[in-house]
């Protein structure tokens, strides 16, 4: 009836309408025209916040070491080198954090999550085997002391680090080149859209790593003990010196090896036993400490070593203070 109420009327004169009519078609017209229901509000998880503020400070702390390197001529020995990928490394994963906190609430695809993914795995890979590199550098130079100082050990660098940027680097294109879980949720892991068997080879790898790192730093305490001791017997140094000295070194070495096992080691075994359907809490809870190792990793290997130290004063203040351009290397600064 409203139909031919609607359709007739088109044609009638404006005072045949009556009151009632016209309550119809207004019944009729409303009756078509969609609800327009609010779209949902934006919430935003605290632990992203969380994850992308520790990236901001990753990035800028980070972004101050590659400055310096890159832009002092005189820092191009293979240990600065190095501990260069390693700043690069943990710029990249910071750029990554903020990047998918931005990605997550602003241009959600599955595009941007596997390109986003690719870049954390790939940055965080070249990280922990940039300190991994650094590792076996430490124990050449001072295995090798006398023939470190070599052409071959520049050679040596350079294949390293070709090696660990491409390896990560083709880590972190697995996810892009199909290796993923994004049509197949079952094989998710506890980081999504990486696949359980993904995350267990990262595992696995990590592991390793750490293995052969604990066996050259005990390998690299055992040959500073032995330069503090003949150093002592050619100085004549008391007993409680060469004790102190030592203890210095080792502990030094505890430092950075406990540092990355804490950071790392609570996420590695979690995302070997988990899976997608635990808890993402227990997730963020343990991949936040292994973005702090990209916050302390500037700390232990940049801002302490004595030539970064003088790089980063020239730029500051102009000067180098007395204390850097007077103070000896002594066994314990490894």
């Amino acid at each position: 009836m409203n139909e031919d109420l609607k359709v007739n009327l088109s044609w009638l004169p404006r005072d045949y309408v009556d009151a009632s009519a016209t309550e119809n078609i207004s019944a009729a017209v409303s009756s078509q025209v969609p609800v327009v229901e609010p779209e949902p509000e934006l919430v935003v998880n605290p632990w992203d916040i969380v994850l992308c503020t520790s990236g901001t400070l990753i990035s800028c702390e980070n972004a101050i070491v590659v400055l310096i390197i890159f832009h002092n001529p005189s820092l191009r020995a293979p240990m600065f080198l190095l501990i260069g990928s390693l700043a690069l490394a943990d710029l990249l994963a910071g750029i990554g954090l903020i990047i998918n906190f931005v990605f997550a609430y602003l241009l959600q695809s599955e595009a941007t999550k596997l390109v986003t993914i690719g870049l954390i795995v790939a940055s965080f890979s070249a990280s922990v085997c940039s300190l991994l590199a650094i590792t076996v550098d430490r124990y050449l130079s001072l295995y090798y002391a006398l023939t470190y100082h070599s052409e071959r050990t520049v050679t040596f660098t350079y294949v390293m680090l070709v090696m660990l940027w491409g390896t990560s680097i083709c880590l972190g294109l697995l996810p892009v080149m199909g290796w993923n879980c994004l049509r197949d949720e079952s094989t998710c892991s506890v980081v999504r859209p990486l696949t359980k068997n993904n995350t267990a080879i990262l595992s696995v790898s990590f592991l390793f790593m750490f293995a052969l790192m604990l066996q050259l730093y005990i390998q690299i305490c055992k040959i500073v003990m032995r330069h503090a001791h003949q150093i002592a017997l050619q100085h004549h140094f008391l007993a409680t010196s060469h004790y102190v000295t030592t203890r210095k070194g080792v502990s030094t070495l505890a430092i950075i090896l406990g540092t990355f096992a804490a950071c790392w080691m609570p996420f590695t075994l979690y995302s070997l036993i988990a899976d997608y359907t635990y808890p993402s809490i227990y997730t963020y809870a343990t991949l936040l400490p292994a973005t702090y190792n990209s916050i302390i990793n500037p700390v232990i290997y940049a801002f302490r070593n004595q030539e970064i130290q003088k790089a980063l004063c020239l730029i500051c203040c102009g000067c180098i203070p007395s204390s850097l351009s007077q103070r000896a290397r002594s066994p314990s600064d490894v």
